[in-house]
């Protein structure tokens, strides 16, 4: 089975370019609804809620772990994978979302000039800056900070004229700077996608997160035949949360486009 991980509801628009992708897979979703968000909270707050966050995936089998929460992938995956995973799980493997889609921004971008947007806490890590340096010399890259985007979401205020504000007052600074792929750095911006297309204009290619983050997974299953051997395929898909189990599952049916027939509550310690 693969373990999926948010914050909250975001996650939910990388599950779903999973299940596209990787149908015969099994695949458990776990949203930390009840402490979201995570994107005002600190380091170390954060490493602890997703290690206790694995840790539950692992003890329900879970063989791969994908923190699609952006900020989890910034915050906390690297002591994840570096120090607590070899001690405690060394077979299996959590991968996160950053690196994905800094690979593609570079694959994608004409002329260097890539901007990312995300919560606060993903913005302040420079994490995005850091894995597309790495990746290619001599980018400009500018950030952006957007903590009202996903209270703005889950509240299901995507469209009204406030939320188009509010997105037009944070993409301003980005687009006076010409740049042409931007990285939409949180798994709720996905549903915001079509009014920042619209806002950036067609001189700035808006990547698909969801979709890069599902086939560099089944890309990485094809050359980890280690790992895939051990993952089920059965098609089960099973829905965790901390706190609102209704409103998890009226949210779940509106994004997934068919309703979620069992949500469990669960507490991470």
């Amino acid at each position: 089975m693969i373990g999926v991980f948010d914050s909250g509801f975001g996650g939910l628009t990388i599950l779903k370019s999973f299940l596209d992708e990787l149908p015969e897979y099994d695949f458990t979703y776990l949203g930390d609804n009840g402490r979201t968000p995570y994107g005002n909270k600190s380091l170390n707050v954060i490493y602890e809620y997703t290690r206790q966050a694995v840790e539950f995936l692992f003890g329900l089998g879970a063989g791969l772990i994908i923190l699609a929460c952006n900020t989890a992938s910034a915050k906390a995956l690297r002591k994840i994978q570096q120090e607590w995973l070899p001690v405690n799980y060394p077979e299996r493997r959590v991968l996160g979302v950053v690196i994905p889609l800094a690979e593609a921004a570079v694959e994608t971008s004409r002329n260097g000039r890539i901007g990312v947007i995300g919560t606060r806490a993903t913005i302040e890590s420079k994490v995005y800056e850091q894995e597309l340096n790495k990746l290619r010399g001599g980018l400009r890259i500018f950030s952006q900070a957007c903590p009202l985007l996903v209270p703005l979401v889950e509240e299901n205020w995507v469209g009204r004229p406030e939320t188009v504000m509010i997105l037009k007052k944070y993409l301003r600074p980005l687009k006076t700077k010409d740049i042409d792929t931007l990285i939409l750095g949180c798994t709720h911006y996905p549903f915001l996608k079509n009014y920042i297309k619209k806002i950036m204009g067609k001189n700035c290619h808006v990547l698909d997160a969801p979709g890069i983050v599902a086939w560099k997974l089944a890309d990485y299953l094809k050359r980890h035949p280690e790992i895939d051997k051990n993952l089920s395929r059965n098609s089960l898909r099973e829905f965790y949360t901390t706190d609102g189990e209704d409103r998890f599952r009226d949210f779940g049916r509106k994004f997934l486009g068919k309703s979620i027939s069992s949500v469990r509550t669960t507490a991470l310690e």
